[in-house]
């Protein structure tokens, strides 16, 4: 199985992502930003970090991106993809998932072993966690709290599209405390904590990261 793994500048835990994809046995992918070619990957990882600099809000510029134009269609048409941190953020600009990230509520970059509560286990990205399940990732961001409108809300809610939601308090004022959602296909999920940092013993909180790159393996599997 190859998964794609996109840098555009300011990506900086691409690396990480590819790193992640390789722990669960799958090829990692190198996908360039300028190219519109996804080299036939099986799913793509939109990775954390700062595109473009984070200049005109987070994701804006990244959304029109080439290899985007190539991307965009596919997840339409059912590709697994995962956007993380700044990934999320591009997803949201991509119209892709709803809704946006903005700033902290505090305004101060957060960097921290977050708890979450998994709610939803059948996307492509989570199938190997179950529902209710807690788990404990990385998140570290400064624009990460995410919000819509009362109405997008309560669709995500009432077609359980929220995927994960911070425990142990809201880390950046996300409305509801959602930390991830996911689209109604269910093969596109976003989310702010960050899974790739938690995949091997000894370098970080936990290996509970692990599942959400196992998921997309047993998703590709069955296809």
């Amino acid at each position: 199985m190859k998964v794609g793994v996109v840098t555009f500048p300011g990506s900086l835990d691409d690396r990480d992502a590819a790193r992640a994809v390789r722990a669960v046995g799958a090829e990692a992918v190198t996908l360039w930003h300028g190219d519109a070619d996804l080299k036939g990957v099986d799913a793509v990882v939109l990775p954390g970090g700062f595109s473009y600099g984070d200049y005109l809000r987070c994701g804006a510029i990244a959304r029109f991106a080439p290899v985007m134009d190539a991307l965009i269609p596919a997840a339409r048409g059912g590709l697994p993809v995962i956007g993380i941190c700044n990934g999320f953020q591009v997803l949201c600009e991509s119209h892709l998932l709803p809704g946006a990230l903005i700033r902290n509520d505090h305004r101060k970059f957060n960097c921290v072993d977050q708890r979450l509560v998994v709610e939803n286990a059948s996307t492509a990205w989570t199938s190997d966690f179950v529902a209710g399940q807690e788990i404990t990732i990385v998140l570290k961001n400064g624009e990460g709290g995410f919000v819509a409108d009362e109405r997008t809300l309560d669709e995500l809610e009432g077609e359980g599209r929220v995927v994960v939601r911070y425990a142990g308090g809201n880390p950046n004022g996300s409305y509801r405390a959602i930390a991830g959602i996911t689209n109604d296909r269910g093969n596109i999920v976003g989310l702010m904590p960050h899974p790739e940092h938690a995949v091997e013993e000894g370098y970080g909180p936990s290996t509970d990261g692990l599942p959400f790159f196992t998921s997309v393996l047993k998703q590709v599997a069955n296809a």
